[in-house]
């Protein structure tokens, strides 16, 4: 159980870097904060289930704040960072507009299902975005449902990323 409870929370982090977008023009590479907020409309655990001692489980909600480094790669291939393909998933479909992204993301083994990735800009340094995932995880021997959306704004920070690293990019 706590094997999976860690698989879930890197999972849904690596997720959250999605759903974060830069303009197509005039996107800026570097340091962006981006904070978001998890939703889940159907989680795996059972609601009675106690949260972990620290307070930090990846079925909860709450805001999260975090710093992504964004590469001129990530912003010529996709427009925004992707989530990485950890658990068999893969992004297709990406769509670039001028002040906005699409994708959609299918993913199988642990995590089945698919979601939607859309990021929207009003300018050159604010973003938001959001994703939305419908399928099953494995619980033990047999796939519970689930269904969670995430939701962030972004903030560019400079063009340095000091020590945040970039996040490989997933292939097509």
């Amino acid at each position: 159980m706590r094997r999976a409870k860690n698989r879930i929370a890197l999972f849904c982090g690596l997720a959250a870097l999605a759903i974060f977008g830069v303009a197509q023009g005039t996107r800026k590479p570097g340091l962006w904060e981006m904070t978001t907020e998890m939703t889940w409309q159907q989680s795996p655990m059972p609601p009675n289930m106690p949260a972990p001692p620290n307070g930090r489980s990846p079925f909860g909600g709450g805001k999260h704040v975090s710093q992504v480094c964004l590469t001129q790669a990530m912003i010529d291939r996709y427009g925004a960072p992707m989530p990485q393909s950890h658990g068999g998933c893969q992004i297709s479909n990406v769509v670039k507009e001028s002040n906005s992204m699409t994708a959609d993301w299918v993913c199988t083994g642990m995590m089945s299902g698919k979601g939607t990735v859309e990021s929207h800009w009003s300018d050159d340094e604010h973003a938001t975005g959001k994703i939305h995932f419908v399928g099953t995880m494995q619980m033990g021997p047999s796939p519970v449902p689930v269904e969670w959306t995430t939701e962030s704004t972004s903030v560019y920070k400079g063009a340095d990323c000091g020590s945040v690293q970039p996040m490989p990019m997933p292939e097509k």
